[in-house]
């Protein structure tokens, strides 16, 4: 699970930002806390905030970090620093998860040079109650690396120092993505100190899904599994929908899509199948669109690939295409698995509402919320919808707000801070500007003026 993300130097973060899953002061609806007696955490957060306020910064920030973590390099991959301040260009970009595995707390993070395209540090340490054990801590461009880790095993001690030295002043990659490359497969046969490498490398792989409202490609395979469940999500929501069925598709039908798309789509199947411990005979990979929704399954022999596409019933025999399907359906679809999924899992959202009645947006999160009380699964959203703004619904800890200030900086910060009753209406008074968050326009728009 998620405790914290911070960033600094990135896009509209000037400062460092701190966005935290941790029980605040609230005592309301303590059900769906998670508590393991060592940390308590929410299992869901919103982020308000007026357009260009740094709300999708903060999703872009976590999805930049996480596909930095798992490529291991910076090539290739665009952003920026605080453009607004002429020194940001020369200080680092700061990245930091705190995140809970096997109940216990790690910290890991690393700063870069996005500029010069450089790693200037990096850092996985555990958190224990009354000390911190640095598993390892690499100051790059003072090549210095250091490491608290006992390890028993003679032979796996020497490899990972001998490891450890070798990345000291290498400032290109990372030293948990080379933990984790292939040559090193064969340090976690033994099960022994060094598999937390392994481990927090697949929470960033597995873990944690960064969703935005335009996503192309996601892996729906789940909707196929669960037909009767899936379509009472559908109708409870008032889409009339009664049925689906999967239906094979001419292959013709993706010749309009993008040749590199196809083959990412292609490559993506086979690493899936190829990376799969548990010997899968299939692996699905499903392609949205906005106008269609097809389902590409690399079959046992890794060289059919079969395309099908979702046709739905609405109470009768007629089947409708996808593109058939009002946008609020279309996203109801691509939001389905967050409500089904029990897996320990964070989902980060962008833009939640986009296509969503407010009442489909309000009956969403609080269908969420109840199933949050047997799963582990953590949900952040970032929104405009005020009217979830409501005591009633949530606790005052999983509000946040992002704002920007004179500089153009985005700032984020929790209505936990505000000493608010709980009968108070949150939402007139986000509104009204009392909490930030919200535009201030200069003046009346001139549709007069010519």
């Amino acid at each position: 699970m998620l405790v914290r993300f911070s960033v600094g130097n990135f896009l509209s973060f000037k400062d460092i930002q701190e966005f935290s899953m941790i029980k605040g002061k609230a005592k309301k609806k303590a059900e769906r806390i998670f508590d393991n007696e060592k940390i308590k955490l929410l299992k869901f957060a919103s982020v308000f905030g007026a357009n260009a306020s740094g709300k999708s910064n903060f999703v872009k920030a976590i999805n930049y970090s996480r596909n930095i973590i798992l490529k291991g390099e910076i090539d290739n991959i665009s952003a920026s620093e605080f453009k607004l301040d002429n020194e940001s260009k020369n200080k680092p970009s700061y990245f930091e998860f705190e995140i809970v595995i096997d109940d216990r707390v790690y910290s890991y993070g690393f700063e870069i040079s996005i500029h010069n395209k450089k790693f200037i540090s990096e850092w996985l340490i555990e958190l224990e109650a009354n000390r911190e054990v640095v598993i390892f801590s690499r100051d790059i461009p003072n090549e210095k690396s250091s490491s608290d880790l006992k390890i028993k095993d003679q032979g796996s001690r020497n490899s990972f120092n001998l490891y450890l030295n070798d990345l000291e002043s290498n400032d290109e990659v990372l030293f948990l993505n080379e933990m984790n490359s292939k040559s090193k497969s064969t340090l976690y046969k033994k099960e022994d100190e060094l598999i937390i490498f392994k481990k927090i490398y697949e929470w960033f792989l597995n873990k944690i899904d960064v969703n935005y409202p335009e996503r192309p490609i996601s892996n729906y395979s789940y909707f196929l599994e669960n037909n009767n469940q899936i379509c009472k999500i559908l109708q409870s929501f008032g889409t009339g929908i009664t049925n689906f069925k999967v239906e094979d598709t001419n292959i013709d039908a993706i010749k309009g899509l993008p040749g590199d798309l196809v083959k990412k789509i292609i490559t993506d199947l086979e690493n899936i199948k190829n990376s799969d411990n548990e010997g899968k005979k299939e692996a699905t990979i499903t392609l949205r669109t906005r106008n269609a929704y097809y389902m590409f399954n690399l079959l046992d022999d890794n060289e059919t690939i079969d395309v099908t596409t979702i046709k739905f019933n609405h109470g009768s025999d007629v089947l409708f295409g996808f593109e058939e399907e009002s946008d609020g359906t279309r996203r109801l679809l691509d939001l389905i698995e967050i409500l089904y999924n029990a897996e320990d899992k964070v989902y980060i959202i962008d833009e939640l509402d986009r296509s969503l009645h407010p009442q489909l947006t309000y009956k969403f999160i609080q269908e969420f919320l109840k199933l949050a009380n047997n799963r582990n699964t953590q949900l952040i959203i970032t929104t405009h919808e005020a009217r979830l703004l409501d005591f009633e619904l949530l606790r005052q800890d999983e509000i946040w707000i992002s704002n920007k200030g004179d500089l153009g900086d985005t700032s984020l910060y929790s209505l936990d801070e505000y000493n608010i009753r709980f009968d108070k209406k949150v939402e007139k008074a986000y509104l009204e500007g009392r909490y930030g968050g919200v535009p201030i326009f200069s003046s009346i728009f001139p549709i007069g003026e010519v």
